[in-house]
């Protein structure tokens, strides 16, 4: 995955919090521009960072996924040389999944 520093990371700490949220809080939560912001959610959804919400498909709801969480949680290490950040963040995930099939489980 690409992700634009700092925006990217930006939209998604804005997210961090578990609430859905849309382009026009977001711009003005992060101090980006609206158009910007719209163009950047799809593509965040496309790397399975966000999903689409909403009682319509269209509304512009998103919310953060669990490889979003991820994501925000490894932010500093997107960048560190020799780090594959695609694998750390699915490595979590996957932990993270691993830990709550096993919280069912008992």
């Amino acid at each position: 995955m690409r992700l634009t520093e700092p925006t990217d990371f930006d939209i998604l700490g804005a997210f961090a919090d578990g609430h859905r949220n849309n382009a026009a809080n977001l711009a003005h939560e992060i101090d980006r521009d609206r158009s910007y912001i719209n163009t950047r959610l799809p593509v965040l959804a496309d790397y399975g960072l966000l999903e689409r919400v909403g009682p319509a498909p269209k509304s512009g709801l998103y919310a953060i996924t669990d490889k979003g969480q991820a994501a925000v949680k490894h932010r500093d290490e997107y960048r560190r040389d020799g780090v594959d950040f695609d694998a750390l963040v699915n490595q979590e995930v996957d932990v993270s999944a691993s830990r709550a099939a096993s919280l069912a489980d008992d």
